[in-house]
């Protein structure tokens, strides 16, 4: 098991033309991970730069992942969210029963881009987008022990 901190952003592109492009940072730590999922303006070569101007209070929740051998969610706790938002404490149970890791996750999505008929589309997307981007990292640091 490796000791180190890796940290890295990653580009989600948009998947329709009336969805934002996305900003996935990412932060490997033993046994968990932080994760910040924002909108950016940032093109893919400066993405490094988004969670400068993001938020990390907006929706923000910690998972633990569940027993070894049971098929329900682990517990969950919302760490801080604002009316408009409440979708980093589901998201993050599925990326922890997935990973049996924990996970601390910041969604910071505007509720403008969180709005029907968008709303879905945008973070079945990004959920897609982060099981891919956790799995290259546990992949790496996999490779790096």
């Amino acid at each position: 098991m490796s000791s180190s901190i890796n940290t890295r952003v990653v580009y989600i592109p948009p998947a329709e033309r009336e969805l934002p492009a996305l900003a996935l940072h990412i932060i490997s730590l033993v046994d968990s991970y932080m994760l910040w999922l924002g909108v950016t303006e940032e093109l893919p070569d400066t993405v490094q730069n988004a969670p400068r101007s993001g938020s990390l209070c907006k929706d923000w929740a910690c998972a633990m992942p569940p027993p070894p051998g049971s098929k329900v969610l682990g517990p969950a706790s919302p760490l801080f969210r604002t009316s408009g938002s409440d979708v980093a404490l589901s998201m993050a149970q599925r990326l922890a029963r997935k990973f049996r890791k924990q996970i601390f996750l910041s969604v910071d999505i505007p509720s403008v881009y969180l709005a029907v008929p968008h709303g879905s589309r945008l973070l079945l997307e990004a959920e897609k987008r982060i099981l891919e981007a956790l799995t290259a990292a546990k992949v790496d640091n996999d490779g790096a022990s």
